[in-house]
């Protein structure tokens, strides 16, 4: 059974890309994506030797920051920033191509951390922490694209979802740890409906444009 999680850590975001890639063609990420995948390799490969940079506690406040800043959270809020700063210097950005710079990112990083979990015999870490970078990667670009409507009430949803999606994803990964499932599964649902959106609609544009 363990190996069959790492496996699914190690396999899950290079296929899940793959898939999102078919959903949005036309969105190649480029040169942008070869950067993406070096950064996220050297950044995972530094981290791996120098361990945690917030020591985890017990089931305490410690241990959600420990998630929030080196398991959930932070792995994917910082390629999204960097994504965010090349737009600012003349690259021409979308919210598909955050998506997949992202999880493009996420690549070596998880298939480092595989390694880790596996010796640690983590399963929830092995199978619920790829799930969860996944929906911020790509629920997080997706409500920023709300930002640009002239709707007050979607920027207000979007400002909303952008701010409580990592913390709703760090609490779903504290609650699994602690054992508390009923919270880390809504969590883990709140989390991850703005992925569904996106998927929804991506599949839908691609069948329409495949009928027309």
């Amino acid at each position: 059974m363990m190996k069959a999680m790492s496996l699914f850590c190690f396999l899950w975001t290079p296929l899940f890309y793959l898939w999102w890639s078919a959903l949005s063609p036309g969105k190649d990420t480029g040169l942008e994506g070869i950067w993406s995948l070096l950064s996220g390799s050297i950044l995972g490969f530094v981290l791996f030797f120098l361990g945690p940079l917030m020591e985890p506690g017990g089931f305490d406040l410690s241990r959600w920051i420990s998630g929030f800043v080196d398991i959930v959270s932070v792995p994917v809020l910082l390629p999204l920033l960097l994504y965010g700063l090349l737009c600012c210097f003349g690259s021409s950005g979308t919210w598909v191509k955050a998506a997949s710079f992202a999880l493009l990112w996420l690549i070596p990083d998880l298939a480092i951390h595989t390694v880790n979990w596996s010796v640690q015999s983590q399963p929830f870490l092995l199978v619920l922490v790829p799930l969860l970078r996944t929906a911020l990667a790509v629920g997080i670009p997706f409500l920023g694209r709300l930002l640009m409507t002239r709707n007050p009430g979607l920027i207000l949803a979007a400002i909303l979802g952008i701010i409580g999606l990592p913390l709703a994803g760090t609490t779903s990964y504290w609650a699994f740890f602690g054992q508390s499932p009923l919270l880390g599964y809504v969590c883990f649902g709140i989390t991850v409906i703005p992925l569904g959106i996106a998927l929804g609609m991506s599949w839908y544009r691609t069948s329409t444009m495949k009928s027309v």
